[in-house]
């Protein structure tokens, strides 16, 4: 069987897959707040109490997803917006603990190459992943294979800025900042809380704020986007603007990479309308008469990133 662990802010979750890709084992913890030894703690007794129920070997390798990435300088955790993790020899401390090879990549590379071993990328051989959730992160996988690059930042699209101020009548309000230190990446727009900062910046414009007496202004993005299916004006063109910046923003990775498929994750990948305009758009943008690149939601969901942990050990 192969062991996968998504280590993620909110919670750490620990599966067995068998050889046929089935779920046999799972179980998950909150995740300690801001306490780097207490989720050591917590992931070595996931994998204790995995190995009691399923008795597997103590030879039994561990794939990790992590919300960041070893740096090959320093051989040191990094990006991780779990902070306590930084700086951190999360590996070495991991298989210290657990007495168990340990492999730890990107939980965005780990979305891509689930996707890719038995997800809906199966029958393509370039892949590019997209998480749109809380931030933007992305991997790609070749041939069933992670791309690891010489910067261990492969796939990370969510911090190119964006390369223009104006889409087809929709004027944005440059200078977002972002926390990696730039402004207007592409996860300042593109991200869940991003969207719903666009669509607030949009009320303010129009002078719609706070709420009125026949209709309560929406909020989340779960909201924003039946408010635009409901008529909303607003809310309309705040996802009309998204879908038109998601083209702008992925023309780059289709530009250079030309995957087969690109897979969708996160909260913001429920938004149907992504794959219905987003398509339609692209042709503006890309270097081609055509636009072949198909477009996804990922078949496991949430659980992508756990299984894909799973699938850094293909061999075992």
């Amino acid at each position: 069987m192969r062991i996968g662990i998504d280590l993620g802010g909110t919670k750490i979750e620990l599966v067995a897959l068998s050889t046929a890709g089935e779920i046999v084992f799972q179980r998950r913890v909150d995740t300690p707040k801001d306490d780097y030894n207490a989720v050591i703690d917590a992931i070595s007794q996931l994998v204790e109490t995995a190995s009691d129920a399923l008795h597997f070997p103590s030879s039994q390798p561990l794939g990790i997803g992590t919300p960041g990435a070893i740096s090959l300088k320093t051989g040191l955790m990094m990006n991780c917006n779990s902070t306590c993790l930084n700086g951190r020899a999360l590996q070495e401390d991991l298989a210290r603990r657990t007495t168990r090879p340990v492999r730890i990549a990107n939980d965005a590379d780990c979305f891509t190459l689930s996707e890719s071993c038995d997800g809906h990328a199966t029958n393509e051989s370039v892949v590019f992943g997209v998480i749109l959730g809380t931030g933007v992160g992305g991997g790609i996988v070749v041939n069933k294979s992670l791309l690891q690059g010489v910067n261990a930042i492969t796939g990370e699209w969510g911090h190119i800025a964006l390369p223009s101020d104006r889409l087809d009548g929709f004027k944005l309000n440059r200078g977002r900042t972002c926390f990696c230190g730039k402004a207007d990446c592409v996860e300042t727009w593109l991200a869940g809380p991003s969207f719903q900062h666009s669509f607030q910046q949009l009320a303010r414009a129009k002078s719609v704020v706070g709420e009125t007496k026949a209709q309560r202004i929406p909020t989340s993005p779960a909201e924003i986007v039946e408010a635009a299916r409901s008529g909303n004006e607003i809310a309309a063109e705040c996802l009309e603007q998204y879908c038109n910046l998601l083209a702008l923003a992925l023309s780059s990775v289709i530009n250079v990479l030309d995957p087969g498929v690109i897979v969708f994750g996160g909260g913001m990948s429920n938004v149907d309308e992504i794959y219905q305009r987003v398509p339609n758009y692209l042709s503006r943008y890309i270097f081609a008469d055509t636009v072949n690149t198909r477009f996804v939601k990922a078949r496991y969901g949430d659980s992508s990133g756990v299984r894909g942990a799973a699938w850094l050990w293909p061999d075992h």
